[in-house]
């Protein structure tokens, strides 16, 4: 199969100041990407056609399909039509422990509490990542976001897709990945780092979106216990953040950010725990 392409130029009127002419500009492909486990479609999801073994691997990952990337045995993308499907063939006890679940979330979702499973499923408790020694400084979350915002050539050609990175202390951004979606972005990045080996609590995880509860139950899962955003939390975020140990800091705007769980992981002169 060939790259797919994640841009395309387009002719478009762009009105100006001093008149309306005719120009090229590019825009980000977005298409249909499903993720099939043993041959049957699990979820299907809108996002940029690259780095699609990336985004299988962290979406495998970080919604606890599997715990370990070896519980994985094979990955393949094949095109389907207008977009992508992606056949992820799991290893036995991987793949039992998965139907098993998959048949406990089937099933009638219309009356009163059949739903429940799903909600759960929705709301899943985040794990744990207070144990992770990592601490950095305010000179490390500027950092970060301005060495992301040099690592996005999807958004310098588009300005419309967002960005994942992870940072750290010493190193800078190590890896990082694009998408027009923020939580595809966060995945295809966790798939990243698992291919790498590299240990998630060892560094900081940077988007460049708002931080919503499911980029903290990501985050998690990836095992880093700071996330770093450039826009602002939910609350649900901040509480899950607060509760797994994490540091939740937002709103970063040149040397200006709000820390708003566990400041003990930023030492940016706050004395106490704000949360």
């Amino acid at each position: 199969m060939t790259t797919p392409l994640a841009l395309t130029q387009i002719s478009r009127l762009a009105r100006r100041a001093s008149g309306t002419a005719a120009a090229n500009r590019m825009v980000p492909e977005e298409t249909p990407v499903a993720f099939s486990y043993g041959g049957t479609t699990h979820a299907v999801m809108m996002a940029s056609p690259a780095d699609l073994e990336d985004f299988a691997l962290g979406f495998t990952l970080t919604e606890g399909i599997v715990d370990q990337p070896e519980e994985i045995e094979e990955i393949s993308v094949e095109q389907a039509g207008t977009g992508f499907d992606i056949q992820i063939r799991l290893r036995d006890k991987a793949n039992t422990r998965f139907e098993a679940r998959r048949r406990r979330l089937a099933g009638p979702v219309g009356c009163g509490l059949c739903g429940i499973e799903s909600i759960e499923e929705a709301m899943r408790s985040v794990d744990a990542v207070g144990q992770a020694p990592l601490t950095l400084t305010a000179g490390d979350v500027v950092q970060s976001v301005r060495m992301l915002s040099k690592l996005q050539p999807l958004h310098s050609e588009t300005g419309a897709v967002h960005a994942a990175g992870f940072y750290v202390p010493g190193q800078g951004i190590v890896a990082a990945r694009e998408d027009v979606g923020r939580h595809n972005a966060l995945d295809k990045l966790a798939g990243a780092l698992a291919t790498r080996r590299i240990d998630g609590s060892t560094g900081a995880v940077v988007v460049t979106s708002r931080v919503s509860v499911e980029m903290v139950q990501k985050t998690a899962a990836i095992g880093s216990p700071v996330i770093i955003a450039v826009s602002a939390p939910t609350a649900l975020a901040i509480r899950n953040a607060d509760a797994a140990g994490m540091a939740l800091v937002a709103l970063v705007r040149g040397d200006d950010f709000d820390v708003f769980t566990h400041p003990e992981r930023v030492n940016s002169g706050i004395a106490k725990h704000v949360a």
